[in-house]
């Protein structure tokens, strides 16, 4: 099948999930948050005993949402109303019931009455709670409304599996004892760095599992299964691990703040820099390999994969430094990035403009060429075509952004540490009880509370914000204006974190044009809007973005693996992300994505699932 036969398919219906928050009896008189929490969890677990969930009435509101992450089953789920979360729990208790419920006791995250907003007074009871399921143990959070004065019922129930019951990761207490004869066949196998040397090559099995590429996405991944005991090969086309961070442009630093960025089991030096500049990220990786005992291969591409569904197995061609190697792991994960190939469209007249034309993907630091005088229009608002307006701005050229459509814009300095205030940050709770409590509710509750959210920032913002409106730089603030997350998950872009270039816009030292239309073509010397309006050009930068992460998978993995696999990202039907950490349409093929913090988090739950599968747990995995 052809990339454009795929692409012609007709696309996931597209779900906005917009919602309002019910209604709830004001809270007059601060309640025992305890008592109210425990007894709502011990009726709940006596549900669970009995396997008779026909009285949710008594402790849902018919308005209620429930999420779950392969805790009740091998999927992420999230339903929505009572009757269909009944109906949900019923289905699945053939898997067996959850069981010794207990509420987190120490620290933010145990009992507590939460006014989430001042103005409505909608509040509710919240805590981080604990459980075992016949496989495993798990934690979720619970966050209970008044229906009416002293009735507290669930608004939203989150559950997920945190660990296996018999493959117990070595950590803590239960870390390696680390001699030479505490290892498997003693002095005999070999020290410590003969037995590395043996494994990193795969001198004397093949992996279980083949990770393709070693950004933050893959490298998560690969320690999350080595510490569940599975062997695991890294493979990237780079000459460095890190390399996909150190080739970007100079100035390039994270977006995001430390605390929310750490890898898994290795959180960064109390003294690391708040944002992180490219270069050290990439070092910081090639340590991580290092230090966490990753299996990697760079310099090294595939070249050919095909999957034998009657052995449930893989055989996959790469290319090392030269030579070729076939092997035969049970399963591939894509980590190449959460977007597919860059989006590079062509205009008529393209071919006759006398200057440069290239996508964002493609950009180079501006100061290296001589670009000084020089009229540069950088296509699209998003961050990297911000970025890259910056840096032609610094090199000495004449800039100007086209905008077509409206851009949601935060300052780093204020805005990101609003997203983040009482979580991951400095001095708060711990990162693993953040993790959950951070992804507990579902995407669409998640949207309409941050609405209030959204205003807060602007409202820090106000200063910025009216000044990019007068200089004719159009803001967009998402649907139901809920700001970033909405954007994050649904488009993968869509805003600009602030890091220099507004203000550069705001004192006019770069131009901001308006095209609603998009672009008509190109002359010899400049580029036509479909309005007529010829902007004249030098150099034209197409920041427009990339395509579904299939299309990468395609591209690695050939026409017929691709054929049985689902879209990549926004919202489906219920309101889970289509596909990424989740059955992908093909067996035993996964996507793996996302920033420094989203790959941390639900890498655990991807390591989980392919352990599940090779351990017998989840006979099923995958299925479409």
């Amino acid at each position: 099948m052809s990339p454009i036969a795929l692409r012609d398919n007709a696309p996931p219906q597209r779900y906005d999930h917009v919602i309002d928050l019910p209604e709830t009896a004001p809270v007059t008189s601060v309640p025992n948050a305890w008592r109210v929490a425990h007894e709502w969890l011990s009726k709940l677990e006596a549900a669970f005993s009995s396997g008779d969930f026909s009285k949710l009435g008594d402790l849902f509101n018919e308005d209620s949402w429930w999420r779950d992450i392969i805790a009740l089953q091998w999927d992420f789920r999230t339903i929505h109303g009572r009757e269909a979360i009944q109906n949900f729990l019923s289905q699945n208790k053939e898997s067996g019931p959850l069981s010794n419920f207990r509420l987190h006791e120490t620290g933010k995250f145990q009992p507590r009455l939460e006014i989430v907003n001042e103005k409505t007074g909608f509040a509710w009871i919240s805590s981080l709670f604990h459980f075992e399921s016949p496989i495993g143990t798990g934690s979720g959070v619970l966050r209970l409304t008044q229906e009416r004065p002293g009735v507290w019922k669930a608004f939203a129930v989150y559950t997920t599996l945190q660990t296996l019951k018999a493959h117990d990761e070595p950590l803590v207490e239960k870390r390696w004892y680390g001699t030479i004869d505490s290892m498997p066949g003693g002095l005999s196998k070999g020290t410590w760095s003969e037995r590395r040397k043996r494994q990193v090559d795969f001198l004397d099995e093949d992996p279980q599992v083949l990770v393709v590429g070693a950004g933050q996405s893959g490298l998560n991944i690969a320690a999350r299964l080595q510490s569940l005991g599975l062997s695991v090969l890294v493979i990237d086309k780079n000459d460095r691990v890190g390399d996909n961070w150190r080739n970007r442009y100079r100035t390039l630093v994270t977006h995001d703040p430390a605390e929310f960025t750490h890898m898994a089991y290795l959180p960064f030096p109390k003294n690391w820099p708040q944002f992180t500049p490219k270069d050290k990220l990439g070092d910081w990786f090639e340590a991580y390999v290092s230090l966490m005992e990753l299996n990697v291969w760079t310099k090294t591409t595939l070249t050919n994969a095909s999957f034998d569904d009657e052995k449930s197995q893989w055989s996959v061609d790469i290319i090392r430094d030269g030579k070729q190697r076939t092997i035969q792991p049970k399963h591939v994960v894509l980590c190449t990035g959460h977007a597919g190939e860059p989006l590079v469209p062509s205009f008529p007249g393209q071919p006759e403009f006398k200057g440069q034309v290239y996508h964002g993907s493609q950009h180079d630091e501006a100061s290296e060429s001589k670009v000084k005088g020089k009229k540069v229009i950088v296509v699209g608002t998003g961050n990297s075509g911000h970025d890259i307006a910056e840096d032609f701005y610094h090199a000495g050229a004449e800039v100007t952004m086209l905008q077509r459509s409206g851009t949601y814009v935060l300052s780093l300095d204020r805005g990101v540490f609003l997203l983040h205030e009482g979580m991951h940050e400095d001095n708060g709770p711990p990162t693993d009880e953040c993790d959950v409590v951070g992804e507990s509710l579902p995407f669409p509750v998640q949207f309409a509370l941050n609405k209030e959210g959204r205003k807060r920032i602007a409202e820090a913002d106000k200063d910025t914000l009216e000044g990019l409106e007068r200089a004719g730089f159009k803001i967009d603030n998402a649907i139901d204006g809920s700001g970033i997350a909405r954007l994050y998950y649904t488009r993968g872009g869509g805003y600009y974190i602030d890091v220099g270039c507004s203000k550069l816009i705001i004192d006019g030292k770069v131009k901001v044009h308006q095209s609603p239309g998009g672009i008509s073509g190109f002359t010899p010397d400049a580029l036509v809007l479909k309005d007529g309006t010829e902007l004249k050009a030098d150099i034209v930068v197409l920041a427009t973005g990339y395509d579904n992460m299939k299309t990468t998978a395609q591209k690695i993995m050939g026409d017929k693996v691709a054929s049985r696999l689902r879209d990549v990202w926004d919202l489906d039907e219920e309101g889970e992300l289509n596909a990424m950490w989740r059955p992908s349409g093909h067996p035993n093929f996964w996507y793996m994505g996302g920033n420094l913090a989203i790959c941390r988090i639900y890498s655990k739950y991807l390591a989980l699932q392919i352990k599940a599968a090779e351990e017998g747990l989840n006979r099923n995995p995958n299925k479409v």
